[in-house]
């Protein structure tokens, strides 16, 4: 059976896709980065009577994903791939240009020759699992905003405000239970859900994150990719002897990991046995604040990397240093 190989350079707002066929040649259509855009782009695989086709893609920011997982639930079979292989695969072939176009019609290329490993995809349990969560913390959001206007409202508005903030609190609610009952009613949810209980410092709102994220193994290879997925990573910003920045997280990934990390490594730091000996042993090598409350934060995600790697629930004896 003759494959046909599909590449996708994906910005914020557009798709633009490279659909090579066996013969070589290549077909090139934009589409909007949207669930439109997708059905769109599938009519378009459609209409070429397509047997079996092969998606590749970068993994640049996190703008492929919801294309990836509308793709991977069509069954498609879909490739991730890191930016620096296309990159090397283009100076391979002394591509001097440039563009969208060109880029799409590199990584089909690529995808052809290299035939990269599959992507896996969330389960619709997870995809389900995020939704909520993202709505979550929307509400929350907006329940910060109208009580800090709250504050300093006018008569006029102000019972029009705390009505408004006591519906968003029983959504609130309503929401995180209907969380809680979707983990437990799934056996899979279920048990990583109990590994990352046992981490001191994690709590439910944390876990439902990462359950929501995905960040366990078959996805990501190793704590590595989980950290530059969530944009953890260490970015350095040296060059020769004159250049010498400050290293900097790379910000390139989900917000929302980072920001709902953000409190679980403060109470790490400050209430539980490892996290204060995590703390001293930073301080004490002259680390300033924010840097250890980052490195934290970096640790937590390792930490339930490795739970949900190894089946063992957090053992203290292996951070006791």
């Amino acid at each position: 059976m003759q494959e046909w190989y599909l590449g996708i350079d994906v910005a914020k707002k557009k798709l633009d896709c490279a659909l090579r066929q066996p013969d070589g040649k290549h077909k090139h259509k934009v589409f909007d980065n949207t669930p439109n855009g997708f059905k769109e782009l599938q009519q378009w695989i459609c209409s070429f009577d397509v047997p079996q086709l092969h998606v590749c893609m970068e993994a640049t920011g996190v703008y492929w994903e919801a294309v990836a997982e509308y793709l991977a639930n069509h069954r498609y079979v879909v490739s991730i791939v890191n930016p620096v292989q296309i990159k090397a695969f283009g100076a391979s072939r002394l591509v001097r240009t440039k563009t969208d176009k060109v880029d799409a019609k590199l990584i089909a290329d690529f995808c052809k020759e290299s035939r990269p490993e599959p992507w896996k995809a969330p389960s619709l349990q997870e995809q389900e699992l995020r939704a909520m969560v993202l709505r979550l913390d929307a509400l929350q959001e907006i329940r910060t905003q109208e009580s800090n206007r709250l504050e300093v409202a006018r008569e006029a508005v102000k019972d029009g405000i705390t009505s408004h903030i006591v519906w968003l609190d029983e959504e609130i609610a309503h929401l995180s239970k209907k969380i809680r009952d979707h983990i437990d009613s799934d056996p899979d949810l279920k048990d990583r859900k109990a590994l990352l209980d046992s981490i001191p410092g994690v709590g439910e709102r944390t876990i439902a994150l990462l359950l929501a994220f995905s960040l366990a193994p078959g996805r990501f290879a190793n704590a590595r990719q989980v950290t530059a997925y969530a944009g953890l990573d260490p970015r350095h910003h040296e060059s020769g002897s004159s250049v010498q920045g400050k290293t900097r997280i790379s910000r390139v990934g989900h917000n929302l990991i980072r920001k709902g990390l953000y409190m679980p490594a403060m109470v790490t730091l400050y209430r539980t046995n490892w996290g204060k000996r995590f703390l001293a042993r930073l301080s004490s090598a002259g680390k300033k604040p924010m840097v250890i409350i980052v490195a934290m934060m970096r640790k937590l995600l390792h930490v339930a990397f490795g739970v949900l790697k190894s089946g063992q629930k957090f053992n203290p004896d292996l951070h006791a240093a």
